[in-house]
């Protein structure tokens, strides 16, 4: 293992001399940035920065890492919150020139390289009203999001990012180029919906598209939290809205402050709030109808409410999180959403220390829930929602305070659930192999002797990782 973050000239050139794309070195311009990933609280100094242009690069990066011993980082978008994408000492391997995306309306499939984010799918496939599910930030990675699960707006009508997954380029541990599909690598194909990026490199996905759009009935609309009855009230609301909604229908609900920024009137700032986030996919008409409980809750803070593109959709919560905050996220799947958990949930949300952060609750039905065990790696299908306070700050010095206070938080919701996670929600992973056992559940078995298969040396490990 290299501990500085230099290499020499000799053993730079190994790599160098057949690589196309671009290196760069600790004293390069350019360096920073480069290093630099979406949370602020990652600063890490890698040893150098990789980035490959065609899948032969990636080949050499990849042995170069396992022939002299390097920690490798795999960097497709660099916004998972526990800052995998960046590393000390070792290599990052940064696709982000690699991002060419191929749509067949006909055949209704996208083949997209491992460097694209989702806001540049979503614009090529909205030129022909198709989409397939991705997240709910347009500058989120295709490659971290749909490794780890990918949960989103379409995740009730056409399932999870994984789930529409129907074949991928690897290039293994080994440096080794494969192809996984349902005839060809299936076992791996298994292992990509969901299981991490333990298994390799994955430089092209190829995802199922669906129609979307262009036009879609949102809501996203804020009312008044001042106090905590008003809280379990709209989340009471939610449940059971949720508990009837159609499938054409992905929500998101928050608990939080309105942030004291320019996106939101000063007179409102730090006012507890209760807001629904609400996606129809259909007739927009219809939309409105199914929707609009989610609206006559109350008298709005807020409501940025309409029919509007989809494209613009998928960017609504760009603004709130900017690259360089301070991010700390956690999640843990719930069994039961009962009054009794939605008391303990509005007592912790009210605490949060930062109006940046919020509580958020995903509801878990529809497309998302029908794949079975031999279907995907993914685990949690059987939740009814998913539960992740997410700490933003701004100041290093209030980084104790706003972790300790996601970690109290998950820790008073554990009788509400079956102990797992959804892993990119993940904190820092500190809970170390316990979490990952229990956020695979009856899959980690499997997936541990997938790893055996494809990393035997465990030299991706960054990541929501699986040990050989």
């Amino acid at each position: 293992m290299v501990k500085s973050n230099t290499l020499d000239a000799s053993t730079l050139q190994s790599l160098t001399g057949q690589f196309k794309g671009a290196v760069i070195l600790p004293d390069d311009d350019g360096y920073d940035e480069a290093r630099s990933v979406w949370n602020g609280m990652i600063d890490r100094h890698p040893a150098l920065v990789a980035r490959p242009l065609d899948n032969g690069d990636v080949i050499a990066a990849v042995n170069f890492a396992r022939e002299h011993d390097l920690l490798v980082s795999v960097r497709g978008g660099g916004h998972n919150v526990a800052g995998h994408a960046t590393n000390d000492g070792g290599i990052v391997i940064d696709l982000s020139s690699m991002k060419a995306i191929e749509v067949d309306a006909d055949r209704r499939i996208a083949r997209v390289e491992g460097g694209a984010t989702w806001g540049e799918v979503d614009a090529a496939t909205q030129v022909h009203g198709l989409a397939t599910p991705g997240g709910v930030f347009s500058r989120t990675g295709v490659a971290g999001l749909t490794l780890g699960g990918g949960l989103g707006w379409l995740r009730n009508t056409y399932g999870l990012s994984c789930d529409n997954l129907v074949a991928a380029d690897v290039v293994t541990a080994g440096g080794r180029l494969v192809h996984a599909s349902a005839t060809e690598n299936s076992d791996l194909l298994w292992g990509l919906r969901g299981g991490g990026g333990n298994f390799g490199v994955v430089t092209r996905f190829e995802f199922q598209l669906h129609p979307v759009g262009p036009d879609v009935m949102f809501v996203f609309v804020f009312h008044d939290g001042r106090t905590a009855e008003d809280m379990q009230r709209a989340v009471r609301l939610y449940r059971d809205f949720c508990a009837t909604a159609p499938d054409e229908v992905g929500t998101i609900m928050f608990l939080g402050q309105v942030p004291p920024d320019e996106h939101f009137p000063e007179e409102l700032h730090r006012k507890p709030f209760a807001a629904f986030g609400g996606l129809y996919v259909g007739p927009v008409e219809e939309g409105k109808k199914v929707l609009q409980p989610l609206l006559d809750f109350g008298t709005p803070l807020l409501d940025f409410s309409g029919v509007m593109p989809y494209v613009e959709v998928q960017q609504a919560f760009d603004a709130d999180y900017p690259d360089g905050l301070r991010y700390y996220w956690k999640s843990l799947n719930l069994t039961r959403l009962d009054d009794d958990a939605i008391e303990r949930i509005v007592e912790h949300a009210r605490q949060q220390p930062s109006p940046f952060s919020t509580t958020d609750l995903w509801h878990v039905g529809g497309a998302m829930t029908r794949p079975g065990p031999d279907d995907s790696a993914f685990f949690g299908r059987e939740a009814a929602f998913m539960l992740n306070p997410e700490a933003n700050w701004i100041d290093a010095a209030d980084d104790d305070a706003n972790v300790q206070w996601v970690r109290r938080f998950v820790a008073a919701m554990a009788p509400f659930s079956d102990g797992s996670r959804y892993l990119n929600f993940a904190g820092f992973q500190e809970e170390g192999d316990a979490m990952m056992q229990a956020s695979f559940g009856a899959h980690y078995a499997r997936l541990e002797a997938l790893k055996r298969r494809y990393d035997p040396d465990n030299l991706f490990r960054l990541n929501q990782n699986i040990k050989p």
